[in-house]
């Protein structure tokens, strides 16, 4: 028999090691060494280098250049589209170089002046200057003293407005003597709202007062245009604008004269009368001691205000909704009592007061955005 050769288990081969690795220091640029510290993927000195992983980073790093190279060998090649290439210089437009802002300010106000300066004579010198006979000048006279000339000739042709002291003292007696007085207001969305079919066709004002519905009219609406007409014909005193912008004066005198109403035969007070009354500290007084009764959307937050300042508000009716709403507000109005209406609804304001003093015999005044202030504090009152 053959014997077995028995294995002998063999002991391990170690690997001789230092007990203490020695530290290796690389002399930085100041002199002073540094430790480096050890790899994440290990190293060859430590004995802790992975041959696997070595081998595949050189194989990626060895790919990623032959890619490299074949998109440049590529990019080289004859018939190849290369945006860069295909660019020649005098295709490439020169680079915009932006204006200062400085630069852009000045010419910006340079166009604003020369444009108000067409303007101012095309408005003006060009009339004055056609209304010169030919052969003739006027040396030293410029546009404004011809104008204020002119104005001063014209005036005792001019109608005087009632003054705001006159207003108030008439609002007082009005209400002491319980006598019917009713002050309406004309501003340029009444004007337009009266304006249908009259100055201008309806559907012309819907598109150049598209404030309108917000303020109760929304065109075209004839029937409100007469309700309102009617209302102006029926007022004690009527607030007329006083700019000459062409939504006012312009407007107000086609107007008055399409609907028949004589401008000369009213009593005129400037549209601003309630804003007068209060600069001229003349509201105040003619709300205390009286009993108020306020009209429309903004009321019930000025009835709050009014009450806690000491005034006597004894009736609130509110919302209003347009020249519709109207019929229901007079009604309602007529079952409250009270010294003085304030009437702040828009353009239904100027029917609802005329209504109130006409149909009820009691006093009622335009409020308008005067109410809106107050509230705001943005005026105190």
């Amino acid at each position: 028999m053959v014997p077995r050769h028995t294995k002998t288990a063999l002991a391990p081969r170690k690997t001789a090691r230092p007990s203490v690795l020695p530290v290796r220091r690389t002399p930085a640029r100041t002199g002073v060494g540094v430790i480096r510290r050890k790899s994440r993927r290990g190293s060859l000195w430590t004995g802790t280098h992975n041959r696997k992983r070595s081998l595949q980073g050189q194989r990626r790093r060895a790919y990623g250049r032959r890619m490299l190279n074949r998109e440049k060998l590529l990019a080289e090649m004859p018939g190849t589209f290369n945006p860069e290439q295909q660019q020649l210089p005098s295709m490439v437009a020169p680079p915009v170089i932006p204006l200062s802002e400085q630069l852009q300010d000045r010419r910006m106000a340079q166009a604003e002046e020369q444009a108000r300066e067409d303007e101012i004579f095309a408005a003006g010198e060009e009339l004055y200057e056609k209304a010169i006979p030919y052969g003739v000048i006027l040396p030293d006279f410029s546009l404004q003293d011809v104008i204020a000339a002119g104005v001063e000739r014209l005036l005792p042709l001019g109608i005087r407005l009632t003054n705001t002291t006159e207003v108030y003292t008439e609002l007082e007696n009005a209400i002491r003597d319980r006598t019917p007085y009713s002050i309406v207001r004309l501003g340029d969305g009444e004007l337009m709202a009266l304006a249908q079919d009259i100055v201008m066709p309806a559907e012309q004002t819907a598109a150049q007062a598209t404030f309108l519905p917000y303020a109760g009219v929304t065109p075209p609406d004839i029937a409100s245009r007469n309700l309102l007409a009617n209302a102006v014909r029926q007022a004690t005193i009527v607030g007329v604008p006083l700019s000459r912008r062409k939504q006012f004066q312009p407007l107000l005198y086609p107007v008055l004269r399409g609907h028949h109403l004589d401008i000369r035969s009213m009593r005129l007070t400037t549209s601003t009368i309630n804003y007068a009354l209060y600069q001229e500290g003349l509201l105040q007084r003619l709300l205390q001691g009286k009993s108020l009764l306020l009209i429309g959307n903004a009321s019930p937050a000025l009835a709050e205000l009014l009450l806690a300042r000491g005034y006597r508000v004894t009736g609130v009716i509110a919302p209003v909704r347009g020249m519709a709403d109207v019929d229901r507000v007079v009604m309602e109005t007529g079952s409250a009592e009270f010294d003085l209406a304030l009437v702040a609804a828009g353009i239904p304001a100027v029917v609802i007061a005329s209504r109130i003093a006409v149909e009820l015999g009691k006093a009622a005044l335009d409020f308008g955005h005067l109410a809106d202030g107050i509230i705001k504090g943005e005026l105190t009152i």
